[in-house]
């Protein structure tokens, strides 16, 4: 088993103390990191602050170029990179090859975007002045980021920062290191220079966390996890008054009307519920409500839907979903579960033929009332919750009864009520007749307790930028 080092501004530094990743689907180690801790994250801060002035300072072109090269590497490493996702974080291989071109996307438009960062020149009422605007790198950025897509996250954060002059301390999940590792490689080998991004694989996430708040240089905590961790990230950032860009927990409703295409509807929810990552990710269904009038044509044909998925480990062909990421993801799902029959619902699982690994079955619940747990927490793992409903109003009410608003979805062939309902909803996505999630030509971020800031579209690269405003009289 290797023993892996951090990427500590570019250098590799290997420490002796050390955490195991585990690969989830056979509960065996697969490597051995360094595990940073506070010298380690204080030093990486001290090394992007030297390296600032050299980045800011590189021409808008020039760094497109490094995010070009390392795009265009990532395309050519697609394997070996799905190989790493696959072991650290269990998905099945194919999907990790999606998630890695994909990834590799959010290079491109952001070293696009880069070149069209500029300010305005605005119209003077004063014949002697002159006003216009520019735009500046905010300066050093703390990034941390989840588990459930180990290449996506990196480069959704970690693009629009370097595209905007920005160097960036990085943690990543303690369970997904080694692509977070690759990725720097690659970055890296694509000419960024020293001292602009560190990669920290820790198992002290707290001691990265004060590291970020000590340190004076950081200007900018970007952080994608759990709303909880993301309220204490936030309170500590306003003792130094940091920017923050925050996506946080989701709890999406997907509202299928008595007038949705029934077969349709059902295709595109199970992709997004049980086809990325096994239900492990914020945008994913959480709470499924189904018009009175289909509801019993939908179950059926949702459930035996759900009985012809497979799960197994990522590496085996025809492979759906894979297992949860951990012992304790597991035991919390069950928790859940065992909370929402004490109360009354309905379970219903699909066999389960894994016996080794956090696998957990492909779970259809019923009857669950809106107060239990699993209706008001982000699952995380291959549960899908059916609720009934009679009105358009009752629907919308009930989907905005959670303080998350990250994703929504709705089935209609009412374009009256697309937008009438798709206004309602108080979310900060929305797919209407489309489960497919967003793009990078569009900003993806979230309402109320689901987060502040945008990642992706022009608006992921002005949260990196700080708005300098000139009056110049002539």
């Amino acid at each position: 088993m290797k023993n892996l080092p951090l990427f500590l501004g570019g250098e590799d530094v290997l420490l002796s103390k050390q955490y195991s990743v585990i690969n989830p689907a056979t509960e065996e180690p697969i490597a051995s990191v360094s595990d940073a801790g506070y010298k380690e994250a204080m030093r990486a801060i001290d090394l992007a602050s030297q390296s600032f002035s050299l980045w800011r300072n590189t021409p808008p072109a020039k760094r497109a170029d490094i995010l070009l090269r390392a795009y265009a590497q990532m395309h050519k490493e697609k394997a070996h990179l799905a190989q790493i996702i696959t072991s650290e974080n269990g998905k099945p291989l194919q999907e990790a090859e999606v998630e890695v071109m994909f990834s590799a996307e959010y290079l491109r438009w952001f070293a696009e975007e880069t070149r069209r960062s500029f300010g305005i020149t605005v119209p003077s009422p004063d014949p002697k002045r002159r006003f216009f605007t520019t735009l500046e790198p905010i300066g050093i950025v703390g990034a941390i980021v989840p588990w459930n897509f180990p290449a996506n996250m990196i480069t959704r954060k970690c693009a629009p920062a370097l595209a905007a002059g920005c160097p960036v301390v990085l943690k990543p999940a303690p369970e997904t290191p080694l692509t977070a590792l690759e990725i720097a490689r690659i970055l890296r080998d694509s000419g960024l220079p020293k001292g602009v991004l560190s990669v920290l694989p820790s198992s002290q996430a707290p001691e990265i966390s004060k590291a970020y708040h000590d340190h004076p240089a950081i200007r900018m905590i970007s952080f994608t996890g759990s709303t909880m961790v993301g309220k204490l990230l936030m309170q500590q950032a306003t003792e130094r008054v940091r920017r923050v860009s925050m996506e946080l927990g989701g709890n999406a409703p997907v509202i299928v009307f008595d007038d949705a295409r029934i077969d349709f509807a059902i295709q595109e929810i199970i992709t997004l519920k049980f086809r990325r990552v096994g239900g492990e990710s914020c945008i994913c269904a959480n709470r499924i409500f189904v018009h009175a009038a289909i509801y019993d044509e939908f179950r059926e044909k949702f459930w035996n839907a759900m009985l012809k998925l497979k799960m197994g480990p990522g590496t085996e062909p025809g492979v759906d979903l894979g297992p949860v990421i951990a012992a304790k993801a597991k035991k919390r799902i069950e928790d859940l579960l065992a909370d929402a029959k004490k109360q009354g619902a309905k379970i219903h699982q699909a066999p389960l033929h894994q016996h080794k690994g956090f696998f957990v079955p492909v779970t259809l619940v019923e009857e669950a009332p809106d107060e239990c747990r699993l209706a008001n927490e982000e699952i995380f793992g291959p549960i899908a919750a059916l609720y009934k409903f009679d009105t358009e109003e009752e629907a919308i009410l009930r989907a905005n009864s959670v303080p998350y608003g990250l994703s929504a979805y709705f089935f209609t062939e009412n374009i009256s009520r697309v937008y009438r309902v798709g206004e309602a909803l108080q979310s900060g996505f929305v797919g209407v007749n489309d489960c497919k999630g967003y793009v990078h030509e569009i900003p993806m971020g979230g309402f109320k307790e689901s987060g502040v800031g945008r990642e992706g579209g022009k608006e992921g690269l002005i949260e990196f930028l700080e708005i300098k405003s000139w009056n110049l009289s002539v």
